[in-house]
């Protein structure tokens, strides 16, 4: 590692976000069998917020009541991802569901275009629709979606909306207190095994560790490099899932996953590649 460049361990610092990020489905799935979601929801995102209480108290620079606004906004949007995701995981396998919100990529560029005015690229709408046809394959290549693939897909949406909000909100905001904002929120839960470990997988490892490598390592590495680490994510999902869980994807099922990810890629590299190919 000493001799790796800051740059490296940024790259791999992100690939360990996104292998954890991938994990956190299946123990989140297993408590959600004696546990309700909001139960979940709220015990992650309390325990979460008292920690980046602490941590804005000792390292924020000043209260900045625009930074709390857009820290309350952005727990909104990320609060009804979180609750759509969660809910998706009790009714389908929580590798189908890290696939389905893997979309989020792909629909990043056309909220920036929405709220931002952005430009959109011939790449991005040519990987959206190579994702949504695997999304269509991966559904068992029907038109009619499960509850839980719609749950999974209104995730994705709500997900990219908080991508798009978030980078547009950091640069005017102080960092410590738009995430402690981020994480308030609202209930008993049932302290079983399962219970605890995926309030550990997920508020230690899955929030709290993950959103401060996340945030340091980007600082580092280019937002495309993230953005193809982070396709990780639902491979990680789906391994751990089938080999803990025994969740079984048919052979055109596990096609129409691999071309979401394709398209998420396609969509962010899809100019080098046609460049590389002189396409």
């Amino acid at each position: 590692m000493r001799n790796l460049s800051t740059q490296n361990k940024a790259d791999i610092a992100l690939i360990v976000v996104a292998v954890v990020w991938g994990a956190t489905f299946l123990p989140m799935a297993n408590a959600l069998k004696t546990n309700g979601v909001f139960v979940m929801l709220f015990c992650r995102f309390f325990l979460s917020s008292i920690f980046m209480g602490f941590v804005a108290l000792k390292f924020a620079k000043k209260f900045d009541k625009k930074s709390v606004i857009y820290g309350v906004i952005l727990g909104a949007v990320l609060f009804l991802s979180f609750a759509t995701q969660t809910y998706a995981l009790k009714l389908t396998f929580s590798s189908s569901v890290a696939f389905i919100t893997g979309l989020e990529c792909v629909i990043v560029p056309f909220m920036a275009t929405i709220f931002f005015k952005n430009k959109i690229s011939i790449f991005a709408i040519l990987g959206a629709i190579i994702a949504i046809f695997g999304l269509w394959l991966l559904s068992g290549a029907t038109l009619a979606l499960g509850s839980g693939e719609v749950l999974a897909l209104v995730c994705a949406i709500f997900y990219a909306l908080y991508t798009t909000l978030n980078g547009h909100f950091v640069r005017k905001s102080e960092l410590y207190l738009l995430v402690f904002a981020l994480f308030q929120g609202s209930i008993v839960p049932k302290f079983d095994r399962e219970f605890f470990i995926a309030i550990f997988i997920t508020t230690v490892i899955g929030t709290i560790f993950c959103y401060f490598v996340q945030t340091i390592a980007q600082r580092y590495t280019t937002a495309s490099k993230a953005a193809l680490f982070f396709c990780l994510e639902p491979v990680s999902a789906w391994l751990i899932g089938y080999f803990f869980a025994g969740e079984l994807l048919s052979i055109w099922q596990i096609f129409g996953a691999m071309l979401i990810i394709f398209g998420v890629i396609f969509s962010e590299f899809g100019k080098q590649i046609c460049s590389k190919f002189k396409l």
